[in-house]
């Protein structure tokens, strides 16, 4: 029986594709050993046991966005990690570590480096992290999501998702998910949503452009985000279309508002740009402008092959978003077309070959 373990938290963009992999090595051998690292301040507590994993956890090392105390902390703290990490793998009899970046990755890789285990490296986005850029220095095993990702011998996998995801029949499932959130399957429905936490300018944007979409008989699926929605986030059935607007703070099961919609309107982090191609949900991409510019990078192979639209985020306003939905989803036929565009570009079966490159690390 080998033993693998999976570092990666503090966001999903970090912890969905850790749990993609680990499926799909148990799939592939149930016999597996295999325990996630994370740290008791992200959603890893959560979703991790949710998912059937075991958790180990280890202290946060986060970096300090600026020069102070913090910063002069970091180098007892990664210590402190580096050490806990160690305890970790040695109490598992680690074969080898597989990492997704982030804070949590840095003392795993820190710390199988030191015991000489073998380091296999994912990294989520265009435009690696800190960690990653660290760890593709001294790991022979770089997989990445998105074609010309700068890290040295880096292997295109692409991004691991859930299975339910990868092989999501939206056409099957469209009049149950529709009816699921009290949406007319017969009308088309644009899902918009700015990730788990919402993104404000998007919100803005197509509560200002709501009453015309409507008016052009356009459903709306809004996912506001749990700290975005207020009591006067109320569902509307348009008098004259019957288009109808239904506003929600969170989505439990992201497959079913996929197949419930035609289009979306979205940020661009890793996971949703891989999960609209992988399901041929054609999708308006409004790429977060902070951070170091990945999310616009991780739309780029959808845009070169002309399998979706890009929107700056400071161009995203009610005028922007009611123009660019009410002309794509006037031609049902070129909607569909650039669906099947974008899954072309996106493999589906990233959490399969993640597996496969492990096992043949571990032997």
């Amino acid at each position: 029986m080998g033993s693998v373990v999976l570092a990666g938290g503090g966001s999903a963009g970090h912890t969905s594709p850790l749990i993609a992999t680990a499926k799909a090595l148990l799939a592939a051998d149930p016999s597996l050993d295999v325990v996630a690292v994370g740290t008791a301040r992200g959603l890893e507590t959560r979703v991790i046991p949710a998912a059937g994993l075991p958790l180990e956890l280890i202290d946060p090392v986060p970096l300090p966005r600026r020069p102070g105390a913090d910063l002069a902390k970091v180098p007892f703290r990664l210590r402190t990690a580096v050490r806990q990490a160690r305890e970790i793998l040695e109490r598992h009899d680690a074969d080898a570590v597989v990492g997704f970046g982030g804070y949590v990755s840095m003392p795993v890789y820190l710390a199988a480096r030191a015991r000489r285990i073998p380091i296999v490296v994912h990294e989520q986005n265009a435009l690696p992290g800190v960690a990653n850029k660290v760890a593709a220095r001294f790991s022979r095993h770089v997989m990445v999501s998105f074609p010309d990702t700068p890290l040295p011998g880096a292997r295109l996998v692409g991004l691991p998702i859930r299975r339910e995801i990868a092989e999501l029949d939206r056409a099957a499932r469209r009049d149950s998910a529709a009816v699921g959130f009290d949406l007319d399957p017969q009308r088309p429905i644009l899902l918009v949503s700015g990730g788990s936490q919402g993104a404000r300018s998007i919100n803005s944007a197509v509560v200002g452009a709501r009453d015309a979409l409507l008016a052009a008989g356009i459903s709306i699926l809004h996912v506001l985000g749990l700290r975005n929605i207020t009591e006067s986030d109320v569902a509307i059935d348009d008098p004259t279309t019957g288009a109808q607007y239904r506003p929600v703070g969170f989505v439990d099961e992201m497959a079913d508002a996929y197949a419930a919609a035609d289009l979306m309107l979205c940020r661009s982090g890793a996971g949703t740009v891989v999960e609209t191609a992988v399901t041929a949900l054609p999708a308006i991409f409004v790429p977060l402008p902070h951070g170091n510019g990945e999310q616009a990078r991780n739309a780029d192979p959808l845009m070169a092959a002309d399998a979706g639209v890009l929107v700056p985020d400071a161009e995203c306003d009610a005028a922007r978003v009611s123009a660019e939905v009410r002309a794509l989803m006037t031609d049902p036929q070129a909607l569909v077309a650039m669906g099947e565009r974008a899954r072309a570009v996106v493999p589906g079966d990233a959490d399969q070959r993640m597996a496969q490159v492990v096992l043949e690390v571990i032997g």
